[in-house]
């Protein structure tokens, strides 16, 4: 493992702050964080599992940060936590069984995705209520519909797994399927979003403690910067207008999509 100078540790400090602020905000931080270990020497797999162990702190700071949004019905989003702490786990055995290159082809097209459903999110999510309305009138029982149907809980599974192996953008991802299929403002969504890549991260962190090695100097380096960049991200986000998150998250996506091409 490469041994840190006082510069080095500095750039991860601020790495981890910027990957701690930027996922609470949107998601896709390790895009920073994840590089900068590369930079530092690290093989691609030590960096990952380090980069996860070290952005959870961040992801569990953002989610606490953003508690309001859900205060009192946090409970009811138990079946989603369970679903991605599940996705990462195996997310996180993926990661040590197949060749690393494995979802690299998939990732911009899936973030790609994120993005449109994000722009397109508002009219989707109209139609769908209007939808749930009318088939609760014909139902005869005025409209109500649970918000965690198979399609949410199968997703978030998906977007667990994907989190488990690589992360990068997994935010984007979750928070494009959660402003659609939950009710509510898309600051809910987020704050949801955040409690769900906490989960995620947890799992997977938990497989890399038991099964393969991690540099646990650098990870605590990350966490310090993320745990400070979770709660100034969860001040900024509740502040920004709908629109201009929406505007946000899409042009982090994009550039989200140029880093992966790139490299």
């Amino acid at each position: 493992m490469p041994q840190l100078d006082l510069l080095q540790i500095a750039l991860l400090v601020v790495a981890g702050l910027g990957a701690g602020l930027i996922n609470t905000v949107v998601g896709s931080g390790s895009l920073i964080s994840f590089p900068a270990l590369l930079a530092l020497g690290y093989p691609p797999v030590l960096a990952n599992v380090t980069n996860n162990v070290g952005v959870l702190p961040g992801s569990i700071s953002g989610a606490i940060g953003y508690r309001h949004e859900i205060r009192g019905e946090w409970r009811s989003f138990i079946p989603l936590v369970i679903f991605a702490g599940i996705g990462g786990a195996a997310g996180a055995l993926l990661l040590l069984v197949l060749p690393a290159e494995v979802f690299k082809g998939v990732v911009p097209a899936l973030i790609a995705l994120a993005c449109v459903l994000v722009i397109l999110g508002p009219t989707l999510k109209r139609r769908i209520a209007a939808r749930q309305v009318l088939r609760g009138a014909e139902g005869g029982y005025q409209g109500r519909q649970r918000e965690l149907g198979p399609g949410v809980l199968t997703a978030t599974l998906l977007t667990g797994t994907y989190g488990g192996y690589f992360g990068a953008a997994q935010g984007v991802i979750l928070l494009s399927i959660l402003s659609i299929a939950l009710k509510g403002s898309i600051q809910r969504a987020n704050a949801v979003k955040n409690m769900l890549a906490a989960a995620a991260n947890f799992a997977a962190g938990a497989v890399f403690v038991v099964m393969t090695p991690i540099d646990w100097w650098a990870a605590a380096i990350i966490a310090v910067g993320a745990v400070i960049g979770g709660q100034l991200g969860a001040k900024l986000g509740r502040r920004i207008p709908e629109l201009a998150l929406r505007i946000t998250i899409v042009v982090v996506g994009s550039l989200a999509i140029f880093v992966l091409l790139a490299n």
